[in-house]
Order: C-alpha cells, then sequence, then structure tokens
C-alpha cells in the first residue's frame, strides 16, 4: 500500500513541475477574453530589483496570470462550485433563467457626499437647468429571480430618500415603474450590469416628458440584433460555463438626421453612435458611444439650438442614442476623467441644462463626483 502513496506523491510532484514548467517558458498571452483585462508581462531581471524584492513579487504575478490553461482551470473550478449548489462567485449571485445578481450593500458616507455634491453644483448654477435619472440595477426589477435567503438593500427606499436630500431646484426623473411595468421584456442584460438599449428606451420615453421633447415611438426605430454572443461583466466575475449569453439591440431612427460625434481624448471624429469593432472582442457594450471617455459630443444636424451637458457613467452610453434626436448639442462628461472646472465649461459653451444619469449602486459610491466642485 505504501508504493501506491508514493506513487502519488510523485505523480503529485511531476504533475505540478510539469504545470510550473509549461507556464514559463509557454508563449505569454497579452489579454484575457475572459476577465477582460491585460495580464502582467514577464518582468525584466536585474540584481537591484531581485534584491528589493520588487522582482520577486512581480514575478509572482506574472505567474497568477500567465498560468497555464488559467481560464480553463477558473472554469472548471466555477462548475465544481456550482455542482455543490454554490449560490455565487466572487459577489455573483446565480439566478433564475440565466439571470446574474450583484446585491446593492447597504450605502455608506460616500453617497451622502455624493448628494452634497450635486446640491452644491446646482446652487452654484443658478441659470442652468438640472436633472437628475438615477436607474436602479437588475437586481432590483428582478427580485423574484434571487436565490432563496439572498437579499439585496432596498433600492425603491433609496431613491425616495435620495429624492428627498436633493437640492429642491434639481428635477427628478423617476423611471423606477416604467421599468417595473416592462419588466417582462428584455430591459437589462443577464450576464452584465448595465440595461439594455430597449430598457433605455422606456426610460427615454419618461425622460421626455421633462426634457420637453416628443419622443419617438418604437415604430420610428429599425431595431436590429448586433450579438447573440454577449458575455457581459458579471459573467466575467463569476466565470462559469453554465450561463446563456445576452443580444445585443441597436435602435435606428427612421430619420432623416445625421450626427458628428468627437472624442477629444482620441482626437476622433466620426458620423456614428456606434463603434462596431467592439463587437469582435469581449467587451462588446463598449459598441456604445465607443466606450468611457473624458469628453465627447454629438451635434446633431438639427437645428433647435438646444444643448445639454450630460453627467454620467456608461448607462448613459445606450441612452444618449435616443437624445441625440431631440438636441442640437450634447456634451457627454465621465468625471472619472474629466477634472477640469465644470461650471467654466458650461458657461463657455452657453449651455443651460444638465443631466445627471447614473446607475443607483455607482451613484451610492462613486468617488469621483467633488470633481463638480472644482
Amino acid at each position: 500500500m505504501k508504493w501506491f502513496q508514493n506513487s502519488i506523491i510523485i505523480f503529485f510532484l511531476v504533475f505540478i513541475s510539469s504545470l510550473g514548467f509549461i507556464t514559463v517558458w509557454k508563449e505569454d498571452e497579452s489579454f484575457s477574453q475572459l476577465e477582460n483585462r491585460f495580464l502582467t508581462e514577464r518582468p525584466i531581471f536585474s540584481w537591484g530589483s531581485f534584491f528589493s524584492g520588487e522582482f520577486t513579487a512581480n514575478f509572482e504575478e506574472y505567474i497568477k496570470d500567465q498560468f497555464v490553461w488559467k481560464e480553463e482551470w477558473i472554469l472548471l473550478k466555477s462548475d465544481i462550485e456550482r455542482i455543490f449548489l454554490k449560490q455565487e462567485n466572487n459577489g455573483i449571485y446565480f439566478g433564475k433563467e440565466s439571470y446574474l445578481f450583484e446585491p446593492l450593500k447597504e450605502p455608506g458616507e460616500q453617497l451622502s457626499d455624493n448628494i452634497s455634491y450635486i446640491n452644491e453644483f446646482v446652487r452654484k448654477t443658478e441659470n442652468v437647468t438640472s436633472y437628475i435619472m438615477l436607474v436602479p440595477t437588475s437586481v432590483s426589477i428582478y427580485e423574484e429571480k434571487l436565490p432563496p435567503f439572498v437579499e439585496s438593500y432596498n433600492q425603491n427606499e433609496l431613491l425616495d430618500s435620495i429624492q428627498k436630500k436633493l437640492n429642491k431646484d434639481i428635477e427628478v426623473i423617476d423611471i423606477n415603474n416604467e421599468l417595473i411595468d416592462r419588466k417582462t421584456e428584455y430591459i437589462y442584460f443577464r450576464t452584465d450590469h448595465h440595461w439594455t438599449m430597449r430598457g433605455a428606451y422606456y426610460a427615454y420615453v419618461k425622460a421626455a416628458e421633462y426634457l420637453q421633447v416628443e419622443p419617438l415611438k418604437l415604430n420610428d426605430f429599425s431595431i436590429e440584433v448586433m450579438s447573440e454572443n454577449f458575455f457581459g461583466s458579471f459573467y466575467t466575475k463569476a466565470a462559469s460555463r453554465r450561463i446563456l449569453p445576452d443580444k445585443m439591440e441597436v435602435f435606428t431612427p427612421n430619420l432623416n438626421i445625421d450626427y458628428t460625434v468627437t472624442y477629444y481624448d482620441q482626437n476622433k471624429v466620426t458620423s456614428s453612435l456606434y463603434e462596431l469593432d467592439f463587437l469582435k472582442g469581449k467587451d462588446k457594450y463598449g459598441m456604445f458611444l465607443n466606450g468611457n471617455h473624458s469628453l465627447v459630443t454629438i451635434t446633431s444636424s438639427l437645428k433647435n439650438g438646444r444643448k445639454l451637458a450630460v453627467i454620467k457613467d456608461s448607462y448613459a452610453h445606450t441612452f444618449l442614442p435616443f437624445l441625440a434626436n431631440h438636441f442640437e448639442e450634447i456634451h457627454v462628461l465621465d468625471l472619472r476623467y474629466y477634472h477640469m472646472n465644470l461650471n467654466d465649461y458650461l458657461q463657455e459653451e452657453s449651455i443651460e441644462e444638465v443631466l445627471f444619469l447614473y446607475n443607483l449602486s455607482n451613484f451610492a459610491t462613486d468617488r469621483n463626483m467633488f470633481w463638480l466642485m472644482q
């Protein structure tokens, strides 16, 4: 029997050694499609970095990222955990009908700070009409699809609480009921934290009442499925093969209207609101407005003189193509990257309307709102 135990030990050591040897000598991968990020490159050796410990630390990260068949090991681990009825992985819960969810935690002081920043911004910009749209996340709309005994902080109560604390001069665009009424439709991705363009459409119809525009009807658009193989951010975190992919729709208005879209951080000008090259990779949601940028302007062929600044997170990217049919100019600012004086920008561009558009979870935790005070 001892020979059997020794054989197992020898096999295990040979197996581990082989994996390490293959990892070091195989061709490195630069990007992980599963994790949607660039991987650590092989560190360059020097005696100085070796004795300081920097080389060892960097090499450890390199091995973690470049470990042979890493993605297969990650998926296998997740599959085994699912077999044993584990309900979550990396904070993402496996819901019914292939839905993935990230429950909302109870907000902390950051939410109070963000409300204060917006209130102060509205107070300083007396000649500007301000709107705010806070979008509930999918876990709030589809709470019944959560696994048993999993709870998420009540987003309806949170929205009410925020509304009571906001400056009375800011118009709150409440779209919660509209989304609940349409929950049987494809308004949120199952595998991603974003809403779909269809969900954004119903929010646009409601927002049109506040923005005093006449919304286009569904039959005013040509609706095209651009992909049926989208695996989003929740899928990346959960790393499970037993999840169905999402589809991605694009709504194109049947109107005689042209757009000029300028991405200032890339010195890029285009006539399209979509960058279809993203459909070839993992980050397919980047198709909408070319992903995240500090400042983007959308100029339409309308000549109505209306200008709107949108301070946002990426939930705005499926929403803005609808607004582009009603404003001559839309200035899109992302406070994660735009750190100039916003009030000065509004005055220089003669902008008199501002829309804050965030998903509720991100609004409660975002640490970049203080740039409103610059």
